[in-house]
């Protein structure tokens, strides 16, 4: 079993010399996860130049994730406020995975599936918690159908029978986050308007008021007229940030397991199942090649960033079991751990950064910080990103602004939406969870 797996080495696009001098582009993203090569794919199809700076594409906290797209699932870990930006992203993954089809079957090159997704419960506790969050979803306008156990499994026959309440979720999909990050790779590789930079991001360059580019690890530069740091918990250690500015990232570490389903299982499952194990998320969710995704633990500590808890993966195995008692018949193939970026608020920091004089620092955009849902939010943040650099930003968004922390008094209808939206949440679920996206 492989418990620190690594992205096999991927084909770099043209224009990278060996000596660490980089040519000007249109942009320079700063960040090789779904985030940053949603936003390249995304500005390429614009007919920017791009150049994606990583030492490690896709190593990161997109190699552990589990690909779930689920506005409505989620709802209950985050604030009121990102709801809407959650569903915008769902409305724009269809076109999103679209455009990077490859005219195979569905899911064919990203994994990108539009089956259901089952809310099931162990116990009577879990019953009344998923009603109660069924409410709460249901006053925000979106759809949960309850299902009698026999129906669910009847769809499912591999649910336990002891389960005690299930629930369909028409709108929250999946999207496998490794094969959709080969797939952009792919195609980008063979893009002659795009560069990938395998060096480590710096610093940016800072020149005439404005950002001028990244600044590389161990010499040279990569200058643009636009920058876009959106490299996760690495952003705060970037050095010449707009004076003043702070990202107030911290990491969420997750384990997570794959796990190979025999042939006289097959399929395990066909949508992809959450669950309430005694008031403890879990879920179990199919791949196209015949593995399962289960996960996820949250913990917030010291521990290495790598580090697979131990006590983790057995919670992982004996709480999936309690929903579909199979799993104890699969192959354990991976138990993987990353650092998620998490911030004060568990949103996004996404957009300009405003400057001391008015207006924004011109040539950076800021997209990091989106926690569990960097997945589920890669279509929407590339749609903001391009809009940004075409000069016309939707003010929807105006409560991600990167630098809300550091003017809160700017931002109190922001501040009072996310005090509303804790309230309620803490009402109905436990300070700490299980979960990834």
């Amino acid at each position: 079993m492989n418990t620190t797996p690594s992205p096999k080495a991927r084909p770099h696009g043209p224009g990278a010399p060996p000596d660490g001098r980089h040519g000007a582009v249109d942009v320079a993203v700063i960040g090789g996860g779904v985030i940053g090569y949603g936003i390249a794919w995304e500005l390429r199809r614009s007919g920017r130049t791009v150049a994606l700076v990583d030492d490690a594409p896709g190593d990161g906290a997109s190699w552990a994730a589990a690909g779930m797209l689920a506005p409505v699932s989620e709802l209950h870990y985050q604030e009121e406020g990102l709801l809407p930006l959650m569903l915008e992203s769902s409305r724009l993954w269809p076109a999103f995975a679209g455009s990077l089809a490859d005219g195979g079957d569905e899911g064919a090159g990203t994994g990108y599936l539009t089956t259901p997704t089952l809310a099931v419960g162990a116990d009577a506790a879990d019953r009344q918690a998923l009603a109660d969050l069924r409410a709460l979803q249901l006053a925000s306008g979106l759809s949960v159908e309850p299902l009698t156990v026999r129906e669910a499994r009847r769809r499912e026959p591999l649910l336990s029978p002891a389960i005690s309440c299930a629930f369909e979720i028409p709108a929250d999909h999946q999207v496998d986050p490794r094969r959709l990050i080969t797939r952009i790779t792919a195609l980008l590789a063979a893009d002659t308007g795009f560069r990938a930079v395998p060096h480590r991001a710096a610093g940016l360059i800072q020149a005439d008021g404005r950002v001028a580019g990244v600044r590389l690890s161990g010499g040279g530069e990569v200058r643009s007229a636009e920058t876009i740091v959106a490299n996760g918990l690495g952003a705060a250690a970037l050095r010449d940030l707009p004076a003043g500015l702070t990202l107030p990232l911290r990491p969420v570490h997750g384990d997570i397991l794959r796990l190979r389903v025999p042939e006289r299982l097959r399929p395990l499952l066909s949508s992809t199942v959450r669950g309430l194990v005694r008031g403890v998320p879990v879920y179990i969710v199919p791949r196209v090649d015949g593995t399962v995704v289960v996960g996820a633990t949250q913990r917030e500590d010291h521990a290495r960033d790598r580090a697979v808890s131990a006590g983790g993966v057995y919670q992982l195995l004996r709480d999936a079991q309690q929903l579909v008692p199979a799993v104890a018949e699969l192959e354990l193939v991976e138990a993987t751990a990353r650092a998620r970026p998490g911030t004060p608020d568990n949103a996004p920091l996404l957009g300009r950064v405003r400057s001391a004089g008015g207006g924004h620092v011109p040539g950076l955009v800021i997209a990091t910080g989106f926690f569990r849902h960097g997945v589920l939010l890669t279509p929407a943040a590339a749609a903001i990103c391009r809009e940004l650099l075409d000069g016309t930003p939707d003010p929807r968004w105006d409560g991600f602004l990167p630098d809300r922390f550091d003017r809160p008094h700017t931002d109190a209808e922001h501040s009072q939406s996310t005090s509303q939206a804790h309230s309620a949440t803490n009402a109905l679920h436990p300070a700490t969870h299980r979960t990834t996206a």
